[in-house]
């Protein structure tokens, strides 16, 4: 019998505010231990908490990108249950009554079920082709987005007998975004967050900085017999601090629950956590249902309305979001869906794109560029795009290098190399480095010439029908001319010499 996973993810998002969600403590990562607390935040009898406005603003404005219906009335309430990072003895949430409810997210994610296969290339299509699998747009759909505030944070290493706790953490606003059971797979569930931080990052409500904890996700997995319409019981993993880690812990569990099911155990419904060393999951508590957290209405804060005037205007600040941006890119600039797609994922890497093509570079080359080169160096030493030291309009010019034929594109990856140790523009680079490519026809023929004597083999290969064996002869032309000969021009030549 085969099965098929069911998922869902819940993602714990925290708001870019200057302060808690009751209190007017700072929200500040980094701060010494316990030095942004207050009675409100610690739960001191007698303390009374106050909604931080900025924080449902911001709430509001990420469930309208994520096509949410916001709420008229909405409440907060206590979420009962004792851990000791929770000074309170329970939780202020959202239960009955969140401020936001049903949406969507529409996610380009690889169809990997059929292998690969040739897709439409019209960019309205459903349907477009992302490397050997073909990319398919499903919508994931979402449950609800909830304004609930943080608990405070353990800590364990170094300490000899028992465990520290650092409240700063505890009140910080957060927002639990919780998505229906369809995702299907540990690859869609990984381009499901992917799309989701995208979209949280273009709206401004948080830096989604993983390591900052300021992103989290929990995922919900079940297996059923594939045609069968019930849910199977369902597992909560936790302790997934990466997408990766996500999507290795999402398939063990799957593989776990398989084998589990076909040796006749039963699937038991509990958290486990995540052991990434070991790769694999492992029993952590049995699974509370909402009953055990005893939910009931904050008695400190009242039911409110939000009024419509408010809600729409906080949709007129919405920004251009990263599907929309795609397909801009894709009318505006000629550039393929997997470029266009790849590119806004990431805010800071399709602002570098549009400032370069500003900077009077060629569209699809700076996307090339940016794609492959740029990336790797920026890879290489760690660095995301908006750290990069190479400015757009210092990029575009060494792209106006090779587009004018002053260097080849080789001689152009070892300038941006350069460029990023330097600080130096490709312009003095190149004439430093006496990079400039040559053109002169007598000196690159002499070149080819004593190619074609050094590699009998490679010649007599081509001439039988070798195509490829063409390869060794140019790169021994290039390494005759330190790779400055223009390439045009040496494939030119060497065609001709060669018949």
């Amino acid at each position: 019998m085969n099965y098929e996973a069911v998922i869902g993810l819940e993602v714990h998002v925290q708001l870019k505010t200057k302060s808690k969600l009751f209190c007017s403590c700072s929200t500040e990562f980094g701060a010494e231990g316990n030095s942004h607390t207050c009675p409100v935040c610690l739960g001191w009898p007698g303390s009374l908490p106050v909604v931080n406005e900025e924080a449902l603003k911001l709430g509001i404005r990420a469930g309208l990108a994520l096509n949410c219906k916001v709420a008229e009335r909405l409440k907060f309430d206590r979420k009962n249950y004792f851990y000791p990072d929770l000074p309170k003895a329970y939780q202020i949430s959202q239960y009955d009554m969140p401020v936001n409810g049903r949406g969507y997210v529409d996610v380009e994610t690889r169809d990997t079920s059929s292998g690969p296969r040739t897709t439409q290339k019209n960019a309205e299509a459903q349907s477009v082709d992302r490397g050997s699998w073909p990319v398919v747009r499903k919508r994931i759909g979402i449950t609800r987005a909830h304004l609930e505030e943080d608990a405070g944070k353990l800590l364990h290493e170094g300490i000899a007998d028992g465990s520290l706790v650092d409240y700063n953490r505890g009140g910080v606003p957060l927002l639990e975004i919780v998505s229906e059971p369809d995702i299907r797979s540990p690859q869609e569930a990984y381009d499901y967050l992917t799309t989701l931080k995208a979209i949280l990052q273009y709206a401004e409500v948080s830096d989604c900085d993983m390591e900052k904890g300021s992103l989290r996700c929990d995922a919900n997995v079940s297996v059923r017999p594939v045609g069968q319409e019930k849910f199977g019981t369902k597992v909560e993993i936790k302790n997934l601090n990466s997408f990766k880690m996500v999507q290795k812990a999402i398939q063990y569990e799957i593989e776990r629950q398989i084998d589990a099911i076909r040796d006749g155990e039963m699937i038991v419904q509990e958290t486990r956590l995540w052991n990434d060393v070991k790769g694999s999951t492992f029993s952590m508590r049995s699974k509370e249902e909402a009953h055990d957290y005893r939910y009931f209405p904050d008695p400190d804060l009242v039911p409110f309305t939000l009024s419509r005037e408010t809600v729409e205007a906080i949709r007129k600040t919405l920004p251009e979001l990263p599907l929309e941006r795609a397909k801009r890119f894709i009318k505006e600039f000629g550039l393929s869906e997997y470029d266009a797609y790849t590119l806004v994922e990431d805010k800071k890497l399709a602002e570098y794109f549009e400032a370069t093509v500003r900077a009077g570079a060629a569209a699809k080359s700076a996307s090339n560029w940016i794609l492959t080169e740029l990336l790797a160096v920026l890879n290489a030493k760690g660095l995301a795009a908006e750290s990069c030291p190479v400015q757009p309009a210092a990029f575009a010019a060494l792209l106006k290098l090779i587009e004018r034929g002053t260097i080849s594109g080789k001689i152009a990856k070892d300038v941006l190399t350069m460029m990023f140790e330097t600080g130096k523009d490709a312009d003095r680079i190149v004439k430093e480095k006496g990079l400039v490519q040559v053109s002169d026809t007598g000196l690159i023929e002499k070149a080819v010439e004593k190619a074609i004597a050094a590699n009998p083999n490679a010649v007599a290969e081509y001439k039988a029908g070798k195509q490829k064996a063409i390869g060794a002869i140019v790169g021994a032309v290039m390494k005759e001319m330190a790779g400055k000969a223009n390439p045009k021009l040496v494939n030119e030549i060497l065609l001709n010499k060669l018949g």
